[in-house]
């Protein structure tokens, strides 16, 4: 894939997992004066359709990035742990098991810790020990690298004290749930289970299709190249953050709309009008203090999201995977519109890529900033990716970066 000479972009490549495994021990030696028991790795997640229906109960398409966590772990038998990151040099922090609570460990180190917690939680023999982490996965581009944090950590418990979950889906289901709990409990960001399946149950050259109702997933072949076409990743380099009250805020109003429609989740609405009409109704969320017009539109969002995956699960199904194009685009203007999650460097992207040529395209992530994807055909990467820097320049925004996502393998 040739990249022009004539505007200079910046391409975010992933390592090779020989490199990566090298600069995690590289970076325990030199923190703890020893060498690493092992060195795990977890993927960033893409994904191609399926946002904010995960905590809903409905369907999600995500994939493995090639760009990924890597975890340098030795054992300790003490109870503590000790964590070095390559983006703090020279940095140690020490946390004691014992003490992991919820709001008890701020910063990265609760993503870390709280996997050990939650292992324990669930009746897992797990125990203190030392950890270098250095990632190639974008940080805070909505590509979940607290996943891959998570799931290269989980990956390493599994092996220095011998759980045995990885060997089998079933068992990395239950380090998915163990993940899921330390960023929901530990780190405190109200995330669906999406991100973690991703980095731990997907296979390579293909999406995960999981219902996140029943937790069953299908492996559907997803090799772009084949078809003449690539999916071009935009970091907009706006700040992402999951934290700040606007991703659970939203959560929180769909649990509401889900109660006031006598549902589980809103997984189970069927009639899409009379349930906006429902919840449109005078009094619908006197107990709740929702707005009633904010909730129609987050409903909105939901239940035709859920249905735009079933309809590009049977367009890759057919191998149809230009015509997945239009239901990108049209899931961004849900997600802008209805959702209001995008933001002013994300719609950009998405339309200077569609200006571009691309075939669709849209944000991907919790929102609030983070990346967009573009569906282009090969030959037209490059065009793309200048029109959206051209844009971002014409609009003084920072400068973005570009990488093509391939499908590429699970945690290990």
């Amino acid at each position: 894939m040739s990249r022009a000479p004539h505007y200079a972009l910046e391409w975010l490549d992933a390592w090779t997992v020989e490199d990566g495994s090298a600069r995690a021990a590289q970076l325990f030696a030199e923190a703890f004066d020893a060498q690493p028991d092992g060195t795990w790795s977890a993927p960033g997640r893409g994904n191609l359709i399926g946002e904010h229906t995960d905590y809903n109960g409905g369907l999600v398409l995500p994939f493995a990035l090639p760009h990924r966590t890597y975890a340098a772990m030795r054992r300790r038998d003490d109870g503590l742990v000790r964590l070095v990151s390559a983006q703090e040099q020279g940095v140690v922090r020490t946390v004691a098991l014992a003490d992991v609570a919820p709001g008890a460990v701020d910063g990265w180190a609760a993503y870390v810790v709280g996997v050990a917690w939650a292992l324990a939680q669930d009746g897992c023999a797990v125990g203190g020990f030392d950890l270098a982490i250095t990632s190639c996965v974008p940080y805070g581009a909505g590509l979940s690298s607290s996943a891959a944090l998570e799931g290269s950590v989980a990956m390493g418990l599994d092996a220095l004290y011998g759980l045995g979950l990885s060997a089998d889906d079933a068992g990395r289901q239950r380090l998915v749930a163990a993940c899921i709990r330390a960023e929901n409990e530990i780190a405190g960001a109200p995330t669906g289970g999406m991100d973690q399946a991703a980095a731990l149950r997907t296979r390579a050259g293909q999406a995960l299709l999981l219902d996140c109702r029943s937790l069953e997933v299908e492996h559907i072949p997803f090799d772009l190249a084949a078809d003449g076409l690539a999916l071009l990743v935009v970091d907009t380099r706006a700040a992402h953050q999951l934290v700040d009250g606007q991703y659970a805020a939203r959560r929180t109003t769909c649990e509401a709309a889900a109660a006031v429609l006598g549902v589980e989740t809103l997984r189970e609405v069927t009639d899409l009008e009379a349930a906006l009409g429902r919840l449109g109704a005078p009094g619908a969320f006197d107990a709740s203090g929702q707005d009633p017009e904010v909730a129609v539109r987050r409903v909105r969002h939901v239940v035709t999201e859920i249905a735009r995956v079933e309809e590009v699960h049977a367009l890759l199904e057919e191998g149809w995977t230009a015509e997945v194009g239009p239901v990108l685009t049209a899931a961004h203007a849900s997600l802008r519109d209805d959702y209001e999650v995008s933001c002013a460097e994300l719609d950009v992207a998405v339309g200077a890529a569609l200006n571009a040529g691309a075939i669709g395209g849209r944000m991907i992530g919790g929102g609030f900033g983070g990346s967009a994807i573009a569906l282009v055909r090969t030959e037209d990467v490059e065009a793309v990716a200048v029109a959206v820097a051209q844009a971002f320049a014409t609009e003084n925004f920072t400068p973005p970066a570009f990488l093509v996502a391939v499908a590429s393998g699970p945690a290990a």
